[in-house]
């Protein structure tokens, strides 16, 4: 008797384990993100950012996808997901080397929105630091900004680019990685509570 209560308790127990992974919802959100009814594919990218970490696997995949409109969707519903998303950072950061330069700066926008979560891609975002696109570029420091602390390692490469010039997104983020703060202090010259135009 007790061996059949304990069967019946783990069975139940691995059911609601299962059920938890990959709500039976996922596969049609996921379709219909895809649909060129902007209206259908709107609703389901609101419905898989409020579900997050269960539709991440999914939306993993489409960011795979050899159809450069699905990876950028998926780039799109990470980036609404922000933190929640953290276990699709490693296919993010790979997606930094994707031919299209639009996706690649909408992928560096969705690792910025993690903020510390996105630590794993620190790597990806310094060489997205010198790619031949400049909003990559502008994209990818934004987001090592955003990591804060976690991307300590890029600032040899973000010192090496405030070298060459001034970059007010780079000096941001260099004082964000080193919990300065948010922003650079305000121009001492300026009267109090004004700002640069």
């Amino acid at each position: 008797m007790r061996k059949s209560i304990f069967l019946l308790a783990s069975l139940a127990l691995l059911g609601a384990c299962r059920a938890k992974e990959t709500p039976p919802v996922v596969p049609a959100l996921l379709a219909d993100l895809q649909s060129t009814d902007p209206e259908k594919a709107g609703r389901a990218n609101l419905e898989l950012i409020r579900l997050g970490e269960p539709a991440v696997p999914g939306l993993v995949e489409l960011l795979r996808s050899p159809d450069a409109r699905l990876r950028k969707l998926a780039a799109s519903t990470f980036w609404g997901m922000g933190g929640k998303a953290r276990a699709a950072v490693p296919a993010l950061a790979d997606a930094l080397a994707d031919p299209d330069p639009a996706l690649r700066v909408s992928v560096a926008m969705a690792l910025e929105n993690m903020g510390a979560e996105a630590q794993g891609a620190v790597p990806a975002l310094v060489r997205a630091l010198s790619d031949r696109d400049r909003r990559v570029r502008q994209a990818a420091v934004k987001a090592l900004g955003g990591i804060g602390p976690g991307a300590a390692a890029a600032l040899p490469a973000l010192n090496r680019v405030l070298k060459r010039g001034s970059w007010p997104e780079a000096e941001e983020a260099v004082l964000r990685i080193r919990g300065v703060g948010g922003a650079p202090a305000p121009d001492p010259g300026l009267p109090e509570g004004e700002a640069e135009p």
